[in-house]
């Protein structure tokens, strides 16, 4: 099936349409940067006119940096607190023209790995991380996902986890790769005490750069780099669209979809 993946970010807000059969994008991805503040009605304009850049009409699946329960964000670490309560299907569906549906964005990658990435056919606890403005984290057991764990608050001496170890904190701070890579691997390493997963897969856009920390990372799971690098959320967020709709989870009073 064809859907559009559509993947909201705290700087910058990208989609294609993907095949959710074999996970390729069926067009180059567009990019448009978050606006300011991202606030409801402004990150909704955006996602119509990237749909519009395709002359989209189809089914769309979006991630979002939130929690989200029955379409709409609980969360709002790296959006505006406005958005808490505001049933994002309803607004995307309106603005677009089309059916929508939300997905937390780490959720959406970590479902595209575990298909067509670096967790394929992997049994065991498997933790996605995807690093980037914020920490966005999705657990699997045996392939199975726990929607909305949000591991990227956890405290590290008394700080929330995402002051030192996401991209934008080693950019802010101008830390090298040796330094950052050591508060990212505290990270993980207050993960693996908590859960002992099998294996990490590291997202987001420095999984291009792995070299670069990996091997400073000290943890007794297996790290892999995502495989679909930062596409991952693009075609997760169409994935999960196509899974709810193989499921028949659809709300027949005004046609939207429920989420994961």
């Amino acid at each position: 099936m064809e859907i559009l993946g559509i993947d909201i970010g705290g700087s910058g807000i990208k989609g294609a349409p993907v095949d959710t059969k074999t996970g390729i994008l069926l067009e180059a991805r567009y990019r448009i940067p978050t606006p300011d503040k991202a606030k409801p009605k402004p990150v909704a304009e955006a996602v119509r006119d990237l749909a519009d850049h395709f002359m989209w009409s189809g089914l769309i699946g979006c991630g979002f940096p939130a929690a989200i329960r029955n379409g709409s964000p609980v969360t709002a670490a790296n959006v505006h607190n406005d958005w808490i309560g505001t049933n994002a299907n309803d607004l995307f569906s309106k603005y677009t023209g089309c059916r929508v549906m939300v997905v937390n964005d780490a959720d959406a990658a970590g479902l595209a790995e575990m298909k067509f990435g670096a967790g394929n056919d992997r049994m065991g606890t498997v933790i996605l991380v995807t690093i980037g403005t914020g920490l966005g984290t999705a657990l699997f057991l045996d392939g199975k996902l726990l929607p909305n764990v949000e591991l990227g608050h956890i405290e590290i001496n008394g700080k929330d986890a995402e002051v030192k170890a996401t991209d934008a904190a080693r950019k802010r701070e101008k830390m090298s790769w040796k330094k950052w890579a050591g508060y990212f691997n505290r990270y993980l390493l207050t993960l693996e005490k908590l859960f002992w997963p099998d294996l990490f897969i590291l997202g987001g856009g420095v999984s291009k750069k792995h070299d670069r920390f990996i091997p400073y990372l000290t943890v007794q799971a297996e790290v892999l780099p995502a495989q679909l690098l930062n596409n991952a959320g693009i075609v997760g967020a169409a994935l999960a669209m196509d899974l709810v709709l193989e499921a028949g989870y659809i709300k027949q009073d005004d046609g939207s979809v429920i989420s994961l």
